[in-house]
């Protein structure tokens, strides 16, 4: 367990890059993906102290080729793959009846189907290592009917659904199969997208009253593809959301 690879999407900025650091703080080694180059490149700057546990990697999850040979290579890794982190996503924020179906399309091709498709290329790679952990990111869109979220939401409710079912079937070859639902967190993408309006409905329907932080979701990816801290968990849809799912009437 002291020698464990992991590897990780979205690697160069928010949730990913968060992750990255703090899983190689907990020991692990890293193979970082990011479709990105100069966000790795920016990456491989801040964490070159850990460089002999960081390998870095371009790759865009929707490109088969480079899923195949990312795959082909978690297979030779020295410390063996034990964990993925699906954490490669991007997001909008339209309105239903402006959502077009190519919107839709790009957002389940990047969300969903390179969460997929990845997962089932590194299934036999952690079934013959013994077992281990991936962790999907979905959203709190997922399991709420956000507005603005018609497209973005429906990929992270797909991606909840692929969660169960990848834990029931992956669960007799010793592979848990987790999610993390985030509520609102400070990351580029939301810098993109949230509006000051948008801002103030999440805090006035966060009972926390604010946006969490890339760390705080780190912290909960940590747990879950740990197996000594989480080997009894799989199917489960972890809302890191400052209690957003969980309100009824606020004052």
């Amino acid at each position: 367990m002291n020698q464990r690879s992991v590897l990780i999407t979205g690697a160069g900025s928010g949730i990913g890059l968060a992750t990255t650091e703090l899983l190689l703080l907990a020991g692990w080694h890293v193979l970082a993906t990011d479709r990105d180059q100069a966000a790795l490149d920016r990456l491989a700057e801040r964490l070159d102290n850990k460089s002999d546990r960081l390998i870095l990697r371009h790759m865009d999850v929707t490109d088969p080729d480079a899923v195949a040979k990312v795959a082909l290579e978690c297979q030779a890794l020295t410390a063996p793959l034990l964990a993925l982190v699906n954490s490669a996503g991007i997001g909008s924020s339209v309105r239903f009846a402006d959502t077009t179906p190519d919107m839709l399309r790009r957002i389940y091709e990047i969300n969903v189907i390179g969460a997929f498709a990845l997962s089932q290329a590194l299934a036999p790679v952690l079934r013959d290592n013994g077992g281990g952990s991936i962790v999907h990111i979905a959203s709190v869109s997922g399991l709420k009917g956000n507005m603005g979220r018609s497209a973005y939401g429906a990929s992270k409710g797909a991606l909840v659904t692929l969660t169960k079912i990848m834990a029931v079937e992956l669960a007799d070859d010793l592979i848990r199969v987790n999610a993390i639902a985030p509520g609102p967190v400070e990351t580029p993408m939301v810098a993109d997208t949230h509006t000051a309006v948008t801002r103030q409905e999440w805090h006035r329907t966060v009972p926390m009253r604010r946006y969490g932080t890339p760390d705080e979701i780190a912290s909960a990816i940590a747990f879950l593809v740990d197996g000594r801290q989480s080997s009894y968990v799989t199917g489960q849809i972890l809302a890191v959301d400052g209690g957003f799912t969980a309100a009824g009437i606020m004052a």
